[in-house]
């Protein structure tokens, strides 16, 4: 299991090594049937479920990217992590970020 925290320690935890900057990013178009009901929906005001859930698929995907960066570099943990986003013509970008890092539990 890797540890995730957006705070730059893990609780009960030491930082013996740090490995970098990892990331995970994802760009994400709306197909059309989509883009037809969040725009009928955007009529009427209120939360636009369908482009809702369609955020939250790209911010997970982009999590899991960059926890496949962090194994890949041999982390057992990633501090620090943020999520960044951006428009683009006709798709979104979703980024997430955080240092990767190796921990041991720390003893009393």
């Amino acid at each position: 299991m890797l540890l995730t925290s957006t705070t730059f320690e893990i609780p009960a935890h030491h930082t013996v090594k740090s490995l970098g900057i990892v990331r995970g990013l994802t760009v994400r178009t709306r197909s059309f049937p989509v883009s037809f009901l969040g725009a009928l929906r955007t009529l009427f005001g209120g939360r636009v479920e369908i482009f809702a859930e369609l955020c939250e698929q790209a911010r997970e995907e982009s999590f899991q990217l960059m926890i496949a960066h962090a194994r890949s570099l041999g982390a057992n943990a990633v501090i620090g992590v943020r999520y960044d986003t951006g428009p683009m013509v006709g798709a979104a970008e979703v980024l997430c970020y955080g240092t990767a890092v190796v921990v041991e539990r720390a003893t009393l």
